[in-house]
């Protein structure tokens, strides 16, 4: 090879080095990126340049003087990042195999980078490619996750309210106040009911009166117990309809227990009397208070009235061949060759769970990429060096060649 050929080659070392830092320079600068894999840079030595001297019968020599390295490709890492919480409801996480499923019109995109969030519309999109996310139905079709129907949950009026502890023979009366019940439209009323001793006019007998909030009878009755203290058959329920100023009648039912049961409101012959409210169904209107992903990708939703449901369930993807895909940056990968893929639910056969409330962080390992740096470097200064004395050399031939003319 000549001088002109040993500075091509040095220089074949230069580029490659650069590219080489290039790679590194990407992974380090998305160390922080949720759900970035870092990429390798693989290098290849090029061809030959063959002088045979001699052949003899098994035998062959002479000379093999290489042209450079280049830069074959890249490949990408796809070992699993540092899961973090992160506190925010909405992100998720894939401890695993998958990739969550992006929707772009009828193209699909595929990440690892869960930072997802409800836009104005309800659907659940990426923050980062502004994408929807997809989630499966029970059919196994991929569907748009929106919480568009399912932002307030409606009322329920209330129709029951339990009694619980016990009224005292040594008391001859007892009042429980703040009794809140819901009429249909979801609004509240607080109800309050005084309890009468009247064992005078029939043993093991209250009378019950009970008032609105602005303190108008609305309803009397009566409870009988048993001998036993537990309520009597007849006598352990109250029954009225409330009908609120503007509003709508309610139908109550006020229950004191089971008789034969202590497991509601009995007697005591002494003591302080403890009956109060053991549990009122219906409620008002909820908004939504929290969500959250379960291990498996279910989306359960929870209202301030204390209510909650589940609604979809987030998609997942797998590739056999994860080199394949490729990045297009904000996280996002595609499918160009359009390999099989895999479409299930978490903690399904191959795919991982899925972690609510966390990001799968970078998985680019700090201290690599340092010591990769470090060759990098005097790998790209070893070949400048080569340059330097080729160059030298030649330089040396050009005087040389004037001191003969």
């Amino acid at each position: 090879m000549s001088i002109l050929g040993t500075i091509y080659t040095g220089l074949s070392g230069m580029l490659g080095f650069s590219k080489g830092l290039d790679v590194i320079s990407d992974n380090v600068a998305n160390m922080n990126t949720p759900g970035f894999k870092g990429s390798n840079v693989r290098f290849e030595d090029l061809f030959y340049q063959h002088h045979v001297s001699s052949r003899t019968e098994g035998n062959l020599t002479g000379s093999q003087i290489g042209s450079g390295v280049k830069v074959a490709d890249t490949s990408v890492s796809y070992n699993q990042g540092e899961i973090r919480s992160t506190g925010n409801q909405t992100d998720a996480a894939i401890d695993g195999n998958g990739y969550f499923i992006l929707l772009d019109g009828n193209d699909r995109l595929y990440t690892r980078a869960g930072q997802f969030d409800f836009d104005a519309d309800g659907y659940l999109v990426s923050q980062t490619s502004g994408l929807r996310v997809a989630g499966i139905n029970s059919a196994g079709q991929l569907t748009e996750i929106s919480v568009a129907d399912v932002r307030t949950n409606p009322p329920v009026a209330t129709t029951e309210v339990s009694f619980q502890n016990a009224l005292s023979e040594a008391d001859t009366t007892h009042e429980i106040d703040a009794i809140t019940i819901f009429d249909s439209s979801g609004d509240s009323h607080t109800l309050r009911m005084v309890l009468t001793d009247n064992s005078a006019v029939t043993a093991n007998s209250w009378t019950l009166e009970v008032f609105d909030q602005d303190s108008n009878s609305i309803s009397t009755g009566e409870i009988r117990f048993q001998t036993n203290g537990t309520p009597a058959v007849g006598f352990n329920e109250h029954q009225f309809t409330y009908t609120p100023n503007n509003g709508a009648p309610v139908d109550l039912l006020f229950s004191f227990g089971s008789p034969g049961s202590f497991s509601g409101v009995r007697t005591t012959p002494a003591g302080n009397s403890s009956m109060e409210v053991r549990n009122i169904d219906g409620y008002g209107v909820g908004a939504i208070s929290d969500l959250t992903f379960s291990d498996d990708g279910q989306i359960t939703i929870t209202y301030s009235n204390e209510q909650s449901v589940e609604t979809d369930v987030l998609a997942l993807a797998y590739f056999e061949n994860q080199q394949a895909l490729r990045k297009l940056g904000s996280g996002v990968f595609v499918n160009p060759i359009e390999q099989q893929v895999r479409v299930g639910k978490a903690n399904e056969g191959v795919f991982g769970a899925i972690r609510g409330a966390s990001l799968e962080l970078s998985n680019v390992e700090l201290t690599q990429q340092f010591t990769d740096l470090v060759i990098i470097q005097r790998g790209f200064q070893s070949s400048s060096q080569v340059l330097t004395v080729a160059n030298e050399m030649v330089q040396e031939l050009l005087n040389s060649s004037r001191g003969t003319g």
